[in-house]
């Protein structure tokens, strides 16, 4: 296992210019594997027994100009291209994307702004102070076991004053919507073939249909969107061709249909099949239309509605051709997104970090909508020290990404679930599959093994070299 996991994390040696960069990088990577707690970056210490002197080093790895952010996400995008079993829809990887907010009380750490969280746990606030990320992954695994692979984590709001800034990303002032479609968009070029992209809901927009009709059309890949509409949705018919020709501009739109009223009115069109969902063959119910949508867009979509059970609901798909079938199946892995931010947050510990920048104010809990940006305060010499906290964010979510990745790899290896299972009592276990959670408590109860074990690989030779000496041996030397 630690072969594997060496072998993976090889191909990132190129990302970096100094050695000495990337063997820190190595040795984050494996304190995110194990360690198991939340307290930022001196976790990292106390889950190697790293000597403690070097704390002030491995923080420097976040602010490091020894590799750029871009690069290193773009390695990873093509190792998991390379070597994750993709769960595909008509011959298309399946990529997935949603929003992600995280609490955050720090009062200098920039990006941090008020959120509204709309669940219905009762334990969430409905208002937090923190960080919104855009998270998107990819559906990978097989009829047995599957995961959403994390691709692509960024701060997605709270930044747009940055955009103007030397150095500041210009995705920092388009919206989160546009952003998403942006990144899933770059994703498939990397990949170098067309996929499909499930997003929730809330991204049925208009922005992000004319975003999508801008990018398709100037680069080889498409990428083609699976989301949701609301139950409330209006489309249009296609307008009637006129027989004798009228003055005036031709209609853009026809007869409005409210597709709620379409379960009730034509009952009698729905067709019956059987759809995999959620791991389980499904009797359901659909009806599949190509109709207009967006207002002064009018673009076509199709439309699915599907019933199970007492279950409704209205999918769309910017792909005319691609079958209903398929459009269910596709939506139905969009829930694995919400599983990795489960696992990131609570396994990994994957958001926990602590970076902050003294020459910005103070957040203001109770500033209003009308107020200034708090990041327009920010003097022009210390914009790039914020850019460098910003940035050192994201690093440290990047390398907590790759962390939840090589466990899900881990976790699909035929070879290790039958030994990774037996080190784990659950009342109803699976011999055929684990979790990312008995991966990570594998981890934390064998990794010292599996290095005394492999005493000469390049992992182990370097955790060594980085521990702290023993009390009682250092006395006897």
């Amino acid at each position: 296992m630690l072969k594997f996991i060496e072998k993976l994390l090889s191909e990132f040696r190129s990302c970096f210019t100094r050695t000495r960069t990337y063997e820190w990088f190595l040795v984050i990577i494996s304190s995110l594997l194990i360690r198991s707690d939340s307290l930022g970056v001196t976790s990292f210490i106390r889950a190697l027994s790293l000597d403690r002197h070097l704390y002030e080093t491995m923080l420097h790895f976040f602010r490091s100009a020894a590799f750029k952010t871009a690069q290193l996400k773009l390695c990873w995008h093509k190792l998991i291209h390379k070597n994750a079993p993709f769960i595909r829809i008509a011959g298309r990887p399946l990529l997935l994307g949603d929003g992600c907010k995280v609490s955050k009380e720090a009062q200098y750490m920039p990006g941090v702004k008020k959120l509204c969280q709309e669940s219905e746990d009762s334990s969430k606030p409905q208002f937090i102070h923190g960080h919104m990320f855009g998270g998107i992954g990819a559906a990978i695994g097989n009829h047995l076991n599957s995961f959403c692979i994390p691709l692509d984590l960024t701060i997605q709001d709270g930044l747009k004053q940055t955009a103007s800034w030397i150095g500041g990303g210009l995705s920092s002032s388009m919206t989160h919507v546009v952003q998403m479609i942006r990144n899933g968009h770059a994703i498939a070029q990397t990949f170098a073939e067309d996929v499909y992209f499930a997003l929730d809901r809330y991204f049925l927009t208009v922005p992000l249909l004319e975003e999508l009709q801008t990018l398709n059309a100037a680069s080889p890949y498409h990428l083609d969107v699976i989301t949701r509409a609301k139950t409330n949705c209006t489309a249009y018919l296609k307008p009637e061709k006129e027989a004798v020709p009228h003055r005036g501009r031709p209609r853009k739109k026809g007869d409005a249909v409210r597709l709620k009223e379409l379960f009730t009115s034509h009952q009698q069109d729905f067709v019956k099949t059987t759809v995999s969902m959620y791991g389980k063959e499904q009797a359901v119910e659909y009806l599949a239309q190509n109709l207009l949508w967006g207002m002064k867009l009018y673009q076509e979509l199709q439309f699915v509605l599907v019933r199970y059970g007492s279950v409704t609901s209205i999918l769309v798909s910017t792909d005319l051709e691609l079958s209903p079938t398929l459009i269910i199946e596709a939506y139905a892995h969009r829930f694995k997104i919400e599983c990795m931010f489960r696992e990131l947050k609570q396994q990994i510990h994957g958001f926990s970090c602590h970076f902050w920048n003294s020459k910005l104010p103070k957040l203001n809990k109770y500033k209003k909508k009308s107020d200034p940006d708090p990041l327009e305060a920010v003097r022009k010499e210390d914009q790039k020290s914020v850019l460098l906290a910003i940035d050192a964010i994201e690093r440290f979510v990047l390398c907590s990404e790759i962390s939840m990745g090589l466990i899900q790899m881990i976790a699909l290896k035929p070879a290790f679930v039958e030994m990774i299972a037996k080190n784990r009592y659950l009342r109803t276990s699976y011999e055929s599959r684990v979790s990312e959670a008995t991966v990570i408590e594998y981890l934390r109860k064998h990794f010292f093994r599996l290095l005394s074990l492999n005493r000469h690989s390049y992992i182990s030779r370097l955790i060594l070299s980085m521990q702290e000496p023993d009390f009682e041996e250092s006395e006897a030397a």
